[in-house]
C-alpha cells in the first residue's frame, strides 16, 4: 500500500486495485475493532456509489446497497454529498434517521460512514460497523484512525489515476477468511461433547457438523455440509430462524431460538457469532408447559414481536392504501397482531391541534374523543411525541404518570403504550398510539422496529391525507358543476344518476342537465374527454354554453353547432360527445341532435326497447364548420327515453353490443316502476364493478 513518501509500486508490479482496497479496509477494521465494513467507489458518469470491497458480512446483507445513488438517504451517500463523517450510534437512531436501512436490518449495531476525498475531489466512501455494545459516541481514536485510512485510500486512487490506471467500480470483493487450525483435532474435540455443534460461514453455509448435530437434526452430516440449514431442513425454513442468524452476525451478540422438529421434538439453537461466521450449539429443549407453544430457551430474552416479514408486509400493503381509513385499517390488521397491542389510535395535526383520525379496539369512542381538537401545546404524550419527533414507550401506567399529569395520561384502561411520531419529509403529520392490555417491556430491538414502522406509516398517511383532500376537492367541484336537483316540469317524470370512476380522482367530464323552455323542456347529456380538473372545468363551460344558446331560442342542431365553435375557439385540445334535445310533451315528440355520443335507448309504452338510430356530426371541438342534423322522434306518454354516457355500457371483457343489449333488457324488464327505481336498476351492475375507470351519467325522461 502506498504511503505519503512513496505513493505506490511501479505500475508493472502494482497489485490489483481490489486487493489494495480490501487490505486497507481490513486494516481499518482492525485499528478500530470494528467487525464489518465496505469501500464504495464513486461512478461519476452515473452519479452512483458502487460497493467495490467489503469485509465481515455476507454479500447478501449488503445486496440492497451494492449500488447507491448519491442522492439516496443513506449514510455513505450523505458522507459523499456533504463531505463529512456520518455517525449512527444504534438501532433507534438508525430507525429515526435512516428507516430504509432499519427496516431491512433491524438489529443493534453502530455505524460510521466517511468520505474518501482529497481537497479537490470526492472518490467514494467507507462505512464500518460495530456490535450494538459499542459506546453511543465515536471515539477520537476511532475517528482519527478511520480518517487516516480514508486519506490513504484517496491518495492511492489519485496516484493510480495519475498513472493511467484509475480505480474503477468493480463487483464486490470480500476479504479472505483467516485460516483454521488443525481440522483433525477440531473434529476429535467436537465429537467428544454431548450436544450438537456446527459451524456456519458468513453466507450461512454449514462448514462443519459433529455426529450429535446430525443425530439431533435427523439428517446425515454429509447432507448438511455445504448447505444452509433452512434450505436442507424444511422445518427450519421460516424467516424467523434465518432472521436470528442475521441478527447474530450483524449485532455480534449471542442469539437463540427454539424450533419444533416434527413430529414433536423441540430443539434449542444457540448462535455464537464472530467476524468469520457462527458456531451453533444444538440441544434438546425443555418440555413446554403449554401444548403447541415452543419452550423458552435458557437465557433467551423477550422475543421480538415484529419481524422483518411483518415490516416488509406492512410496507408493501401501505403502497396500496388510498385514503386515511385504508392506512388505519392496514396498520390495525398488520401491526396490532404482530406486536400484541390491544388498541390503536391514529392522531393527525392541523391548525395547531390534534385530531383523532381513527381508532381500533375501543368499544367506547368517548375514551379518546376528548383528545380530538386538543391544542398541540397540551402536555399530552401524543402531542409531545409529535412535536419532538421522538418515540415514547411507557411500559406501565405508573411510568406514564411519572412523566405526565394524571389528567393528560390516557384513561383508556390500557397498561402500556407506544407513541410513535409520524414524520414525513421532515414534517410531523401525526402520532400512532399503540395500547397494551398488560404491562409490556419494550426491548431495544422492538423499539427500533416500531420506530421504523412509524416512518412507513407517516409516508402512507401523508399520501392518504393528500388523496383525501383531492378527493374532497374533486367531489366539491363535481357537485358544483352538476345540477343539485332537476327542475320539476309538468307532464314529465325525470331521474338522473352520476357515478364517478373508482380509480383516479373521482372526477371527470360527464354531465347532464334539464331546463324549461317555455311550455316544453330541453335536456342535454355529454362527456368531455379526460378525468381531471381540466376536464371538469371544460364540462362546466360546455354546460353553461348549452344553457345560454337554449335561452336565446336556438334549435337543437344550432345549439350543437354553436357549442362546437366555442370549443374550437377555446383551443382546449379536448373533445366532447353530446346529445341535446327539445321535448314537447304536449305534441308527444322530441327533437334530438347528436355529436359523437352513444345512441339513446327508447322504451315504448308496451315495453319494447330499441336504440334510436340518430344521424349525427363529429365530436364537439374538432371541426369548426361541422353540421349537426336534427332528428324528430315520437315520444308518447308512458315511454322512457334513456340518455347515458359510455361508462354505462363499457364493461371490461364484454363486447360493446352485448353490453348495450344487456342494458336494454334491464330497461325492458322494469315495467311501470318509478324512474328513480329504474335508474337504480340500470346502474347497479356498474356500481358493483371493481376498478371502474370511467364515469357514468344517466338521465331518464318519461312523459306523463
Amino acid at each position: 500500500m502506498p504511503d505519503r513518501a512513496a505513493p505506490g509500486p511501479p505500475a508493472d508490479r502494482a497489485p490489483p486495485h481490489q486487493a489494495v482496497l480490501t487490505r486497507v479496509l481490513t486494516g481499518m477494521l482492525d485499528d478500530v475493532q470494528a467487525h464489518s465494513g465496505a469501500v464504495y467507489i464513486l461512478d461519476r458518469g452515473e452519479n452512483v456509489l458502487v460497493m467495490t470491497a467489503m469485509a465481515g458480512l455476507p454479500r447478501v446483507f449488503a445486496a440492497p446497497w451494492e449500488r447507491v445513488a448519491v442522492a439516496s438517504p443513506i449514510p455513505v451517500a450523505d458522507a459523499v454529498r456533504e463531505r463529512r463523517v456520518v455517525w449512527v450510534g444504534g438501532e433507534e437512531e438508525m430507525a429515526g434517521r435512516y428507516p430504509r436501512i432499519a427496516v431491512v436490518l433491524p438489529y443493534p449495531f453502530a455505524l460510521a460512514a466517511f468520505p474518501v476525498a482529497t481537497a479537490d475531489a470526492v472518490h467514494g466512501a467507507v462505512y464500518v460497523t460495530w456490535p450494538g455494545s459499542h459506546p453511543p459516541d465515536l471515539s477520537r481514536h476511532e475517528r482519527e484512525r478511520l480518517t487516516a485510512g480514508c486519506d490513504r485510500l484517496a491518495e492511492y486512487m489519485e496516484w493510480a489515476a495519475a498513472r493511467g490506471r484509475p480505480v474503477r467500480p468493480e463487483p464486490t470483493a470480500r476479504a479472505p477468511e483467516p485460516l483454521a487450525g488443525d481440522p483433525a483435532e477440531a473434529s476429535r474435540m467436537a465429537a467428544r461433547v454431548p450436544y450438537g455443534l456446527c459451524a456456519l460461514d458468513l453466507d450461512g453455509r454449514v462448514t462443519y457438523a459433529n455426529g450429535a448435530c446430525g443425530d439431533l437434526l435427523g439428517v446425515p452430516v454429509a447432507r448438511l455440509v455445504g448447505t444452509t440449514p433452512w434450505a436442507t431442513l424444511p422445518w427450519l425454513n421460516d424467516p424467523m430462524y434465518e432472521d436470528r442468524y442475521r441478527a447474530a452476525l450483524l449485532s455480534q451478540q449471542i442469539t437463540s431460538f427454539v424450533a419444533l422438529r416434527p413430529p414433536g421434538d423441540w430443539l434449542s439453537f444457540r448462535l455464537y457469532p464472530s467476524t468469520t461466521g457462527l458456531t451453533v450449539r444444538i440441544t434438546r429443549a425443555r418440555a413446554s408447559s403449554h401444548p403447541g407453544r415452543p419452550p423458552r430457551d435458557p437465557g433467551e430474552g423477550p422475543g421480538r414481536l415484529v419481524t422483518i416479514s411483518h415490516v416488509l408486509s406492512l410496507a408493501s400493503a401501505l403502497t396500496e392504501a388510498v385514503g386515511v381509513r385504508d392506512v388505519i385499517d392496514l396498520v390495525a390488521d398488520e401491526i396490532m397482531p404482530a406486536v400484541g397491542s390491544r388498541t390503536l389510535v391514529m392522531l393527525g395535526s392541523s391548525a395547531g391541534r390534534l385530531h383523532v383520525l381513527g381508532q381500533r379496539g375501543y368499544e367506547d369512542p368517548s375514551l379518546i374523543e376528548r383528545f380530538d381538537g386538543m391544542p398541540l401545546s397540551a402536555q399530552t404524550p401524543g402531542a409531545r411525541a409529535l412535536l419532538g419527533g421522538v418515540p415514547a414507550f411507557f411500559e406501565s401506567r405508573p411510568q406514564l404518570e411519572r412523566v405526565y399529569p394524571a389528567r393528560y395520561a390516557t384513561p383508556d384502561g390500557m397498561a402500556a403504550w407506544a407513541y410513535l411520531p409520524l414524520i414525513a419529509s421532515g414534517r410531523p403529520v401525526g402520532t400512532c398510539v399503540l395500547g397494551y392490555a398488560e404491562p409490556h417491556a419494550f426491548t431495544a430491538e422492538e423499539r427500533a422496529v416500531l420506530t421504523s414502522v412509524g416512518g412507513l406509516i407517516a409516508q402512507a398517511l401523508e399520501r392518504a391525507r393528500l388523496y383525501d383532500a383531492k378527493h374532497r376537492l374533486a367531489h366539491g367541484l363535481q357537485e358544483a358543476l352538476l345540477p343539485h336537483t332537476l327542475p320539476s316540469l309538468p307532464g314529465l317524470e325525470v331521474a338522473a344518476r352520476y357515478l364517478p370512476g373508482t380509480q383516479g380522482m373521482d372526477i371527470g367530464g360527464d354531465f347532464y342537465d334539464l331546463l324549461p323552455v317555455g311550455s316544453a323542456a330541453a335536456a342535454v347529456i355529454g362527456d368531455v374527454q379526460g378525468h381531471n380538473v381540466t376536464a371538469a372545468g371544460l364540462m362546466g363551460q360546455v354546460r353553461t354554453a348549452v344553457r345560454a344558446y337554449t335561452a336565446v331560442g336556438q334549435t337543437p342542431g344550432r345549439v350543437m353547432e354553436s357549442t362546437n365553435r366555442l370549443l374550437v375557439d377555446l383551443a382546449a385540445e379536448r373533445f366532447a360527445s353530446c346529445i341535446y334535445l327539445h321535448l314537447d310533451t304536449g305534441r308527444g315528440r322530441a327533437l334530438l341532435a347528436r355529436a359523437g355520443h352513444p345512441q339513446p335507448l327508447l322504451r315504448e309504452p308496451g315495453g319494447a326497447v330499441r336504440a334510436l338510430d340518430l344521424a349525427g356530426g363529429p365530436l364537439l371541438g374538432i371541426q369548426a364548420d361541422a353540421v349537426y342534423p336534427t332528428t324528430e322522434v315520437p315520444l308518447p306518454p308512458g315511454s322512457v327515453l334513456a340518455l347515458y354516457t359510455d361508462g354505462l355500457i363499457e364493461v371490461a371483457g364484454v363486447d360493446l353490443d352485448e353490453s348495450l343489449a344487456a342494458v336494454a333488457d334491464r330497461l325492458a324488464a322494469v315495467g311501470d316502476r318509478p324512474l328513480e327505481a329504474v335508474a337504480d336498476r340500470l346502474v347497479r351492475h356498474v356500481q358493483e364493478t371493481q376498478g371502474r375507470t370511467d364515469d357514468v351519467a344517466l338521465l331518464l325522461l318519461r312523459p306523463g
